[in-house]
């Protein structure tokens, strides 16, 4: 009993003490302060568990700028999103993401490069990935969903049933890693290429193993027995994405190439390279089929919102002498042309797009605000912005923001709607799914052409339906909260069957 009394006083002696020697104080012009009631943890448990509910909490205590310990850091958090412009353009020798993006490139990909420039890998990423390579980028992403439909589609005679956002994730991603990073198939040649449909399967299999485990290791999480599981995922992924087979590969796309010599001039090793390749595995494909999966998922359960997108497909295939039922390609003429799918694609974006836009603290500084508030900033902090919480689930900006409206980008004339306002004042980003600034999303008009040709193609090879239309919509996993594109915490079951 004496010694468990010892370590008991022991222990609050020591919180007693770095309380008094270590406690942070607010300083005159700074945001309000949370320090939480656990010394050097501070609120790390109600962060990591919820971040969504827990700085919605803090927002409405503190209003939409304060700063909250987490783990030993302090985080200044702003949710005003007329004020984000302050942050994402500001100068990377004072706000800076690179530093904190190494470390998470180390935590869950065991990647470490020498002379790490993001904005030469990011110059890299928008040759190719945008403007005047994004047809061929579409021309290929469409003959490889059709390969892996098709193959889908043979098995498909009669209704089957899977679960939705594992089919979604698998179509899409294999079809976007064989876009990018290469595959054995002469496009030239309609056949489905067999060597493609399995390595593909094989990838996305090992990838799913890693990416379960991706946000425990962000947060250096993982039990001993996760750690190894991660650690023969990677292994196999490092194989199965060696930079020497990428070289092989029979077509290959711009980017793939141009990014390997930017490694080999960077003198990355080879092995070093071959991780580097699964950190682009899930940068690039990561994202696309969970967005898919959302959109189909509110589709299926808003009748409405289908017939009026499907509506929208029939007459714009019609208007450009086509018919959705005799797709032999896809025009950017017709992927720009769909007003409609574009809202419900915002819309779902709007509801489960949560990444955290982070830059780390160079030096003290002062940050303006839009309405003329001016704060200051601590060398060493970190500055993150949330735009999940604020614009996309505020309530002044968009109502009943919890609800999907498929119409909530259209105006009423039909046309696309740009315009959102708070207090009677224009909101420049009313959702931010991409990001914005300096960092966002390079592959953004790729990924929205994906998820439209997934779609349509969708449409056009298979009736589909809930197995079970009384199934409720499956909860976020909430610890994929800062990290992009949400993941449900459990699939839901559809059935298929191929139109003809």
């Amino acid at each position: 009993m004496l010694p468990a009394i010892a370590i008991l006083l022991t222990c609050l002696l020591c919180a007693l003490l770095y309380v008094s020697l270590f406690r942070r104080t607010r300083r005159p012009d700074e945001p309000p302060l949370d320090r939480g009631f656990i010394p050097w943890l501070g609120h790390a448990l109600e962060f990591g568990k919820d971040a969504a509910k827990f700085l919605s909490q803090m927002k409405e205590k503190h209003g939409d700028i304060f700063t909250v310990q987490v783990a030993g850091r302090f985080i200044t958090v702003l949710l005003d999103p007329n004020s984000y412009d302050a942050v994402v353009w500001e100068s990377q020798s004072r706000l800076d993401f690179g530093k904190y993006a190494k470390v998470l490139m180390e935590r869950m990909f065991d990647v470490n490069l020498p002379n790490y420039d993001m904005t030469a890998e990011k110059a890299v990423l928008k040759i190719h990935l945008q403007n005047t390579n994004l047809p061929s980028l579409t021309k290929s992403m469409f003959y490889n969903l059709n390969n892996i439909l098709g193959d889908k589609m043979s098995s498909a005679a009669e209704w089957k049933a899977e679960g939705l956002f594992d089919f979604t994730y698998n179509v899409m991603l294999r079809a976007g890693y064989l876009t990018l990073f290469g595959s054995e198939s002469d496009q030239s040649n309609s056949h489905r290429n067999t060597a493609d449909i399995q390595h593909s399967e094989e990838v996305y299999k090992e990838f799913r193993k890693l990416d379960c485990l991706l946000m425990k290791a962000a947060r250096n999480m993982l039990s001993a027995e996760q750690k190894k599981d991660s650690s023969s995922a990677k292994s196999r992924l490092w194989k199965l994405l060696d930079s020497e087979k990428l070289k092989r590969k029979a077509t290959k796309s711009g980017w793939i190439e141009s990014y390997q010599r930017h490694l080999e001039d960077a003198q990355v090793t080879p092995d070093m390279q071959s991780k580097a390749m699964v950190l682009q595995l899930w940068a690039t494909q990561g994202n696309a089929g969970p967005a898919a999966f959302w959109m189909l998922l509110f589709l299926l359960k808003h009748p409405k919102a289908m017939t009026s997108v499907q509506e929208e497909l029939e007459k714009v295939f019609k208007s450009n002498g086509r018919t959705i039922k005799r797709m032999e390609d896809v025009s950017q003429e017709i992927l720009d042309s769909t007003i409609v799918f574009d809202s419900v694609l915002n819309e779902s974006l709007r509801l489960t797009a949560a990444p955290f836009i982070t830059r780390e603290v160079l030096l003290d500084m002062s940050l303006k605000l839009a309405d003329g508030r001016e704060y200051r900033l601590r060398n060493g902090d970190r500055l993150c912005l949330f735009p999940y919480v604020s614009p996309q689930m505020d309530p002044e900006i968009h109502q009943q923001p919890q609800k999907f409206q498929y119409d909530r980008f259209l105006n009423v004339d039909g046309s696309g709607k740009k315009d959102f306002y708070k207090n009677g004042k224009k909101v420049k980003h009313p959702s931010m799914p991409w990001g914005a600034g300096s960092n966002v999303c390079t592959g953004r008009f790729h990924a929205v052409n994906s998820i439209k040709l997934f779609v349509f193609l969708l449409f056009f090879y298979f009736e589909f339906e809930f197995n079970n239309p009384k199934d409720n919509m499956p909860q976020f996993d909430r610890s994929r909260y800062g990290f992009g594109v949400l993941h449900p915490d459990s699939d839901i079951v559809f059935r298929y069957r191929k139109r003809f």
